[in-house]
């Protein structure tokens, strides 16, 4: 799956559609832990998401920001093979017959089609001794859970999480007429019973605290409780009878034992008389045992350090957890839906090996940014597969792109510069990327805009580059070409004349720059001021990957 000509694991970062990649590059029975968070559009008006389209003939939509999924030709093959194939499983193949009739032939029976065919295979490629955590909200939830339910089996359910994902919406008097909805479910299988579980504990609330280590010892401070020391069932149960401190009773300890807490200040008598009982100090207790209710991890703020920018991105702090209680350093864990590359950063960090999927671009291109960013030369080695690595098969990229009508050719573009996708189509099609650079210590980020161009270029889009420079108030433009550009769109560029940074006046460069792909695949970058980090994607904070042990780099 992922060796290099050594034998030793390589991790992978897959760009393409993750059925495709699951079935080409991932071997049976092959990973430990898969976290995956697909998705859907949960904000869309509820009863939508149910009506039938009619003559809908367009692919299902997955983008980085509009993720939507609707019935379509491609959705009918896909429903036909799982149910004619019975890749997924008798039960599979029943289930999705069942949720067609209840449903009909809507935007959720096309997501929940397209997750059946995900699920059979994710399945697959999960170890017997692995575990998966489905992250979704209670839109489709119990939906979701059936289909877990037919894939995994029933006897491997284990937990709904409940992920408490913001706080209270007060928007009662907006005209709001339902309950809040504040929380996420994180649904929890796995492929057996020999699984990998490690317990993971968190602090007792203050209330509890205060409650049942209410005592405080004078002397070190330390918080402790009392508890009962007798043997319960008597006799009955094999505990011996002796006398401590003046009473007697059935004991829990054997005399020698009870001598030693006693020596070591651990049994303690409030007055004479009073049966003793066994001081336990707070802060040598583990914590609660985590439960299915997860309201301590805060989501992503405004302000957070780790924000990115990228809209379902989720808090480290969650992935942590789920990687620290179901898989060991060195295993294997798989996000067949990496968005910003939450999973695999933390499984970075905590020296597991990893494999990212994503169809976007955008998120690829972010990612990589993520794990430079966060781990510099402490980054293990990774492949990212998928992505053109020459002139031609950026060719077939454009192609594809244009056949589908995404813009998957545009955003791998603008991430060979650092680009961010502007999202404005339509009149302002003119911009189609943006980055942002500082050159001065105002703190106000300049700004660079991009085009970028897959078929026929001339000397008019070089004029229109330069009109949405102006009306956009950009400093710079720049110009990428799949095709080589002309000689009069040359001039024009050179005729735009050259940007001075203030205070900089032996500083300059071109204020139009024409870069072609083949250009950029050999390493050539836009030239602008560069004297702090550009801000165009979010840098990630630095962390370092654990200590301890290095992780296993073969199988």
């Amino acid at each position: 799956m992922a060796d290099d000509r050594a034998g030793r694991w390589v991790n992978q970062l897959y760009f393409g559609d993750n059925l495709d990649v699951l079935r080409e590059h991932i071997p049976d029975e092959s990973v430990d832990l898969i976290y995956l968070d697909p998705p859907f559009n949960s904000n869309a008006t509820y009863n939508v998401l149910f009506r039938e389209r009619s003559g809908e003939e367009s692919a299902a939509q997955i983008t980085a920001f509009e993720d939507t999924w609707q019935w379509s030709i491609d959705t009918e093959l896909a429903y036909r093979e799982v149910v004619i194939s019975g890749g997924g499983g008798a039960k599979l193949s029943e289930l999705l017959e069942a949720l067609r009739a209840f449903l009909g032939q809507n935007d959720m029976m096309a997501y929940l089609t397209m997750m059946a065919q995900r699920l059979a295979e994710l399945r697959r490629v999960l170890k017997p001794t692995g575990s998966i955590y489905l992250h979704c909200d209670p839109t489709a939830s119990h939906y979701l859970k059936l289909l877990m339910d037919a894939v995994f089996g029933i006897e491997n359910f284990r937990t709904e999480i409940a992920w408490k994902r913001t706080s209270a919406h007060s928007d009662t008097k907006q005209g709001r007429q339902q309950h809040g909805r504040i929380h996420d479910i994180l649904l929890f299988y796995t492929k057996s019973n020999d699984r990998t579980w490690n317990p993971i504990y968190t602090p007792y609330d203050p209330e509890y605290v205060e409650r049942f280590y209410r005592h405080v010892e004078p002397e070190t401070g330390r918080r402790y409780s009392l508890g009962d020391i007798t043997g319960p069932g008597g006799a009955g149960k094999g505990n011996p009878s002796y006398e401590v401190m003046g009473v007697t009773r059935y004991w829990r300890y054997s005399r020698e034992r009870m001598q030693q807490l006693i020596d070591e200040g651990r049994i303690v008598q409030s007055r004479p008389g009073a049966v003793p009982l066994y001081k336990r100090y707070l802060d040598e207790m583990p914590g609660i045992s985590l439960q299915d209710f997860w309201a301590d991890i805060r989501p992503i703020g405004p302000q957070a350090k780790e924000r990115l920018g990228f809209p379902t991105q989720k808090p480290e702090a969650l992935l942590e957890r789920i990687i620290n209680s179901s898989s060991n350093e060195g295993d294997v864990v798989l996000d067949p839906f990496c968005g910003c590359g939450t999973a695999v950063a933390v499984a970075e960090r905590l020296k597991r090996r990893w494999v990212g999927i994503d169809v976007t671009h955008v998120a690829i291109s972010l990612m990589r940014y993520r794990l430079q960013d966060t781990f510099g030369g402490d980054l293990t080695s990774y492949n990212v597969i998928g992505l053109p690595q020459d002139a031609a098969s950026a060719r077939a990229l454009a192609e594809e792109s244009e056949h589908d009508g995404r813009y998957q050719f545009e955003h791998w573009a603008l991430g060979l510069v650092d680009a961010r996708p502007s999202g404005r189509k339509g009149a302002d099609s003119g911009v189609d990327g943006v980055i942002n650079f500082f050159d001065d210590d105002s703190g106000k980020a300049k700004r660079i805009i991009v085009q970028v161009k897959s078929g026929k270029v001339n000397r008019g889009q070089i004029a229109t580059l330069i009109g949405d420079m102006e009306s956009q108030e950009a400093e710079l433009g720049i110009f990428i070409t799949l095709n080589k550009p002309s000689r009069p769109m040359r001039q024009a560029a050179l005729k735009a004349g050259v940007y001075t940074p203030e205070g900089l006046p032996d500083d300059s460069y071109p204020r139009v720059q024409i870069l072609t792909v083949e250009e950029l695949l050999d390493g050539a970058q836009p030239e602008y001021p560069r004297f702090a980090a550009p801000p165009t994607f979010k840098r990630a904070s630095r962390r370092k990957r654990a200590q301890g042990s290095q992780p296993r780099l073969t199988d």
